[in-house]
């Protein structure tokens, strides 16, 4: 099995060489594992591309490169520059340091990566491990995700909804703020919403007196409802979300149809 991954915290990341591990896993004895990752860290950029102007790549070692992008930048690098049309069985996405639950998903770049992949036809998986006081105090903050992240993918790949339609399904997965022994089972799950936090800003002065704005985030560990993605991180499972790149309010098509046409 030939594995493209990629993630949006960076080439250097830790969560990057989790994936490697996990991918490796999967992958098995005979397969391959291509890294095209971002030189810097992108997380909060979504699906961005670099549109309007050109993204350096450099090789950094045997079939890992690092790219001046958005993590799907990386994967359009790694489909048609280094592994130069040689199609990949699979794209994995992380592991993201945080969650990626709820409305985290739209600003992720971590789902970025795996939606281009899904709109380049390709089978893709999204992983990251949310954080809190449990995880502080483990010799590494993803053991959930570095023990329990192959088998997820490999069930997935068994059992999951691989369509061919021209939206394909692609799989958001979040594993829960706690060590590997803790994790209680897998959830399938709905993307949740914070109805009691959102993202703001914060204003900050510099030593020259100019004026800026922080990007300033929320509490993250209030569940979201029954059947959601952070509910299920937060009471110890790992979250499964099926997805589609497709934005349409399909329940509104024949309301509005009967009213605007």
């Amino acid at each position: 099995m030939r594995i493209l991954i990629t993630n949006d915290d960076g080439i250097n990341a830790p969560g990057l060489a989790v994936l490697q591990a996990i991918a490796e896993e999967v992958a098995g004895p005979g397969g391959e594992v291509w890294t095209v990752a971002p030189a810097f860290e992108q997380s909060g950029v979504g699906h961005a591309i670099s549109y309007s102007h050109p993204t350096m790549i450099a090789e950094l070692a045997p079939r890992r490169f690092a790219a001046e992008g958005s993590p799907a930048d990386c994967v359009l690098a790694g489909l048609y520059d280094v592994l130069d049309g040689r199609r990949p069985d699979l794209v994995l996405s992380g592991v993201n340091r945080g969650n990626n639950a709820g409305e985290n998903t739209l600003y992720s770049g971590t789902i970025g990566g795996a939606r281009e992949a899904a709109l380049q036809g390709l089978p893709a998986i999204a992983l990251s491990q949310f954080m809190g006081p449990r995880t502080q105090t483990l010799d590494t903050p993803f053991e959930a995700a570095l023990h329990h992240g192959a088998e997820i993918v490999n069930r997935l790949l068994a059992d999951g909804h691989w369509d061919q339609g021209a939206y394909r399904t692609f799989y958001n997965v979040n594993f829960p703020p706690c060590g590997a022994a803790e994790v209680k089972g897998t959830r399938v799950t709905a993307q949740g919403f914070r109805t009691y936090t959102a993202f703001s800003v914060e204003p900050a002065q510099s030593p020259s007196g100019r004026r800026f704005l922080w990007i300033k985030g929320g509490p993250q560990h209030e569940p979201t409802g029954p059947g959601t993605d952070v509910t299920a991180n937060v009471e110890g499972y790992v979250s499964i979300t099926p997805m589609r790149a497709d934005l349409t309010a399909h329940d509104l098509i024949a309301t509005l149809r009967e009213r605007l046409e």
